[in-house]
């Protein structure tokens, strides 16, 4: 097993002999990550299995890299797309300025993510580093800002010659370049693609010294967006999303995990929407719209929320869909799934409803609910199996998604 890159597909298993030294302290991380963090697989005898999550964990040097699947291609085909597809839906805008100039083609999502933050932070230099006020509470041997009295009197009562002032200053060290030079550091230390390592190095030299803060959530609520700082959004969101999923191995210091994990049940429908949103103009197109059900004497509501509802903007007619992130290999959809968009029917006032799910081919199983007033006629509700073949390049795919989705209307 080659422990400096490890490629395994969403469900399968890694399996370690314990007997090399090397697999088994990359075994003994693995299983300390998951005692500690939220799990993105299960342990099982002297290995893994992981789940429904895909993306990189980087352990000290060795990368494992865990690739979609919903047909026979191989990794290659599936790290391109799992990469385009988070270029389309994921936090930040992948069309900014920098993204655009990308050299590398396949070697990781991870890869991905360190050459887009230092393309942005190149740019950014370019630019000019902004300049912020900010306010300094500290000690000093000469008058400076405003005397703050009481705490003036608590730390000089034997310093007469020092006075305890507030200040403002007009710099570059500020909240937003502390966030980008502590990523910039973490990259410089778990980065093991050669062609950045001189890129980081310019980076570090060139960066103006600033204060070390302590990074948690909070940190990054803090930053508000103007006109003249918009142009750090991609590369602080680069950051955000580094930093926080970055746990250092406090017990070794030699097994720190990075994990830029994605839920691909959760990636396939923002990618379905972000498509049909761009592409499909016939239809308002909105996600996520939450109606209540079920109220209890006691406690609170129930409420159910459909993927995707489509709204003819002509007709009004509504369309829900739900999409899933499996392959049904010629099976039916599971009853639960089945009831459920029966229920969508009636609660959002449906024309048709369908199942949107990847497969080995374009396909669509239509479908209709028995009627429940006559039980042997079968009734308008239509409930349909729409079946989307994967294309490799992904502006064809998606046109392909769109074109499916106008069948399953016709």
């Amino acid at each position: 097993m080659n422990l400096k890159s490890i490629v395994r597909f969403e469900h399968e298993k890694l399996i370690f002999n314990l007997k090399n030294e090397d697999e088994k302290k990359l075994h003994d991380a693995l299983e300390n990550y998951y005692g500690n963090y939220s799990p993105f697989f299960k342990l099982i005898k002297n290995g893994v299995q992981f789940n429904e999550y895909v993306g990189v964990l980087q352990i000290g040097r060795t990368k494992i890299e865990i690739l979609p699947k919903a047909d026979k291609n191989g990794e290659e085909k599936w790290r391109g797309l799992l990469i385009d597809m988070i270029r389309t839906v994921w936090g930040f805008n992948v069309k900014s300025t920098g993204s655009s100039t990308l050299k590398l083609k396949s070697n990781s999502i991870l890869d991905l993510y360190f050459e887009l933050f230092i393309n942005e932070l190149e740019l950014i230099f370019h630019r000019g580093l902004i300049k912020k006020y900010s306010q300094t509470d500290v000690n000093l041997q000469s008058l400076k800002g405003s005397l703050q009295f009481s705490k003036h009197i608590s730390k000089n009562c034997t310093h007469q010659e020092r006075f305890y002032v507030k200040y403002s200053h007009y710099d570059k060290d500020h909240l937003i370049h502390q966030i980008l030079f502590k990523a910039l550091n973490l990259i410089n230390q778990i980065n093991t693609t050669n062609s950045l390592k001189s890129k980081i190095g310019t980076l570090l030299l060139d960066f103006p010294e600033v204060s070390n803060i302590k990074i948690s959530e909070t940190v990054f609520s803090k930053i508000n967006y103007d006109r003249k700082n918009i142009h750090y959004k991609t590369a602080l969101e680069i950051a955000k999303l580094v930093l926080l999923n970055y746990h250092p191995d406090l017990s070794k210091g030699k097994n720190n995990v990075l994990a830029l994990m994605f839920d691909m049940n959760s990636l396939w429908e923002q990618f379905i929407f972000m498509t049909l949103h761009k592409k499909m103009k016939t239809h308002q197109i909105t996600s996520q719209v939450t109606k209540y059900f079920w109220k209890p004497t006691e406690g609170s509501l129930s409420k159910m929320r459909p993927d995707l509802i489509l709204k003819n903007r002509i007709t009004q007619e509504t369309i829900v869909l739900d999409t899933k992130w499996k392959n049904l290999n010629g099976r039916n959809p599971s009853p639960e799934d089945l009831r459920q968009m029966y229920v969508y029917h009636k609660y959002y006032d449906a024309t048709k409803t369908a199942l949107v799910y990847p497969g080995e081919e374009h396909f669509i199983k239509r479908g209709n609910y028995f009627n429940t007033e006559i039980k042997a006629e079968i009734s308008l509700k239509e409930c349909s199996i729409v079946h989307v073949k994967t294309v490799d390049e992904i502006g064809f795919w998606q046109d392909e998604i769109v074109e499916q989705i106008k069948s399953f209307l016709r």
